[in-house]
């Protein structure tokens, strides 16, 4: 099994990062952000052509990452592979050490930038992380037997700020039946909101990763708060951003807001998920100042 899973089992409060493939072949950058990360978080999670934006193969980015000791988990939407290559890639992702899998529906490709490709969208995630539990027992979704079967920590997303909750709620339910094994979230920014959450979903026994999206600029909280479903980042905030475009601007008032918001997750949840946007230089500062180490601390 995957060192991230073991570290959720022993109870750990595990941190976990994240990085964009590049759109183009030069991957470079790429694998320099990850490097930020060495050491700091337990696993690193590869979008996989995120918001329908064409972009470098985040199966291939994960390889990469494999090859360099660093452990991933491997986004797969199911937006762009009907069911045969769904499976196909898993169980190369399999051969290629990959053992981490993030299973999410996918945004539509009218929000990316080729609105006129065509949806595939033939499972969606209960259906992906049913496929994967079947792949893991030894046959595809045909029924057929595999020479060989993987052995793979499935996870799901869930959106603690939407109005109303309820659906997310019963989706997350679903979601375990069909295996999931962990839970990433959306962007949350109220702790007392999350905290809430998570006594409704207290007893499903599953670990739950609180997303933090670090906070480039007022604009962008905006934005979110218009265009992105399910998050809220409160007036407050805002306000805080626009109060020292210095250090918003240096990233300072991000690492700030980041580390604040750990501190309340700590004692509600089982670790967070930092997703940096490019500002992966950042991370290993807000590890340290909100007092965890090698992407993991006791719960």
């Amino acid at each position: 099994m995957s060192n991230f899973s073991q570290a959720l089992k022993r109870g750990e409060f595990v941190v976990t990062g994240e990085i964009g493939p590049p759109k183009g072949t030069n991957v470079e950058p790429c694998l320099e952000e990850a490097e930020h990360l060495r050491g700091k978080v337990a696993a690193i999670n590869v979008t996989d052509i995120q918001s329908a934006v064409m972009r470098f193969g985040g199966l291939a980015a994960c390889k990469m990452l494999v090859d360099r000791d660093l452990e991933p988990v491997f986004q797969m939407v199911c937006r762009d592979r009907n069911r045969l290559a769904l499976q196909s890639d898993l169980l190369s992702a399999y051969a290629f050490g990959i053992r981490n899998v993030l299973c999410l529906t996918g945004d539509h490709n009218v929000l990316g930038d080729h609105p006129e490709s065509k949806p595939v969208f033939d499972l969606e995630a209960v259906g992906l992380l049913q496929c994967l539990r079947t792949l893991c027992d030894g046959k595809d979704m045909a029924g057929n037997e595999l020479d060989g079967a993987p052995e793979f920590f499935p996870g799901a997303v869930v959106t603690p700020a939407a109005d109303p909750v309820e659906p997310q709620i019963l989706r997350m339910k679903k979601k375990i039946e069909a295996g999931a094994q962990f839970f990433q979230t959306q962007a949350v920014y109220d702790v007392d909101q999350f905290a809430n959450f998570m006594d409704k979903v207290a007893g499903f026994g599953v670990p739950v990763l609180g997303g933090i999206v670090l906070l480039k600029s007022v604009g962008m909280a905006r934005f979110m708060n218009a265009n992105v479903s399910g998050v809220d980042v409160p007036e407050h905030l805002i306000k805080r951003l626009a109060a020292d475009k210095k250090k918003t601007k240096s990233g300072e008032t991000a690492v700030e807001i980041a580390v604040e918001t750990i501190e309340g997750f700590k004692d509600i949840c089982q670790g967070v998920h930092i997703m940096p946007l490019g500002w992966d230089h950042l991370v290993p500062e807000i590890i340290e100042r909100a007092g965890l180490s090698n992407g993991a601390a006791d719960a």
